[in-house]
């Protein structure tokens, strides 16, 4: 796909790529390490720890790909939301009316304020052996929304739901939009190879509202996006989605979809395989499980995957969402192990 460096068993066949939903995080030494010195927002903003805390599982674990260490939150904060984390993320403000987003004072331009991102991607493509891809990363523009909104992505969402339809989405997305493609820029011209889209909260949707309401606002954003960088890959991960509402994307824009671990990943590569890479989906939790079971959860996957005679060659493989904090950081060892030496089409 141009997106990931192609290797070869000495038998002649292809090998699946590997990376994880936060791979950089709370489960690794590297990062602990790191953390114990500095803020969670100096290691986003200060490119050379943003590299650092980076190459930390591709030093260590040898992924395919290393993704921007940095957090999706940060148009909000441009946006003049109040952004800190303590230690999760906290807005002083909440879009409780349309009144409250026509109020919003912008920090600075968005060439200006995404450039430690964009510094950051740099010094990855500087720093990364040339075999890795780097992948940059925003939230999608609901995920984002209901954050302005509710203060977090937690509970019934009742509030954000029913400001798609009192004015407060479109006055929203009118006002995201140019930050978020120009922090899509920033990481873009910084270097990334590919972006992605982070929708984690779109499966607290109803079938309708996210495919006539939110889906269109999506599609702009990538179509925006391709027309300046073409020759850069777009990933999709939704979280909670089911396929029905996979299928109704019909974006060209987007190369990638992510699933995650509710999904059938055979018949989700068998239905949308010709339209898309698809990336995904064990369960994150079984990487706190003994190696053992561990390793069987894994064959099994890859095994089933065979059974449905599923497009092998449009997998990326992966979590169904990101590493949790708990996990054992030797299971993402020989996690990664396993799929590059037997995980092969």
């Amino acid at each position: 796909m141009g997106l990931f460096n192609d290797r070869k068993s000495e038998n002649g066949k292809e090998f699946v790529p590997v990376w994880f939903m936060r791979q950089a995080g709370r489960y690794h030494d590297h990062y602990q390490g790191m953390k114990k010195k500095n803020t969670f927002m100096e290691l986003c903003k200060q490119p050379e720890l943003a590299c650092e805390v980076t190459m930390g599982p591709i030093n260590d674990f040898k992924f395919d790909a290393a993704i921007l260490f940095s957090d999706l939150l940060f148009p909000l904060e441009q946006m003049g939301m109040g952004l800190e984390y303590a230690p999760g993320p906290k807005l002083e403000k909440k879009l409780e009316t349309v009144a409250d987003i026509k109020g919003l004072k912008f920090l600075d331009t968005a060439e200006n304020f995404y450039k430690f991102q964009g510094e950051a991607c740099t010094l990855l493509k500087e720093t990364l052996p040339n075999t890795t891809t780097l992948l940059g990363f925003v939230g999608a523009p609901f995920t984002l929304y209901t954050y302005a909104v509710e203060g977090s992505h937690a509970g019934s969402l009742y509030s954000s739901k029913l400001g798609l339809y009192d004015g407060r989405w479109n006055a929203f997305v009118e006002l995201l939009i140019p930050e978020l493609l120009g922090e899509m820029r920033a990481q873009a011209l910084g270097g990334a190879d590919a972006m992605c889209l982070f929708d984690t909260a779109s499966g607290e949707l109803n079938y309708e509202d996210y495919t006539q309401i939110v889906l269109p606002v999506l599609k702009r954003v990538t179509a925006e996006f391709k027309k300046e960088f073409p020759n850069k890959k777009v990933i999709y991960y939704s979280k909670m989605t089911h396929l029905r509402y996979l299928q109704a994307i019909e974006d060209d824009n987007i190369d990638v979809l992510g699933v995650d671990w509710r999904h059938d990943l055979g018949h989700v590569l068998n239905t949308l395989g010709n339209d898309y890479y698809i990336q995904g989906n064990l369960e994150p939790a079984y990487l706190g499980l003994p190696w053992e079971t561990l390793e069987k959860k894994w064959m099994g996957l890859y095994e089933s995957l065979q059974t449905a005679n599923a497009p092998m060659n449009k997998w990326v493989c992966g979590l169904g969402h990101g590493c949790l904090q708990w996990i054992d950081q030797e299971n993402v060892r020989k996690s990664v192990e396993l799929i590059q030496s037997k995980f092969q089409y």
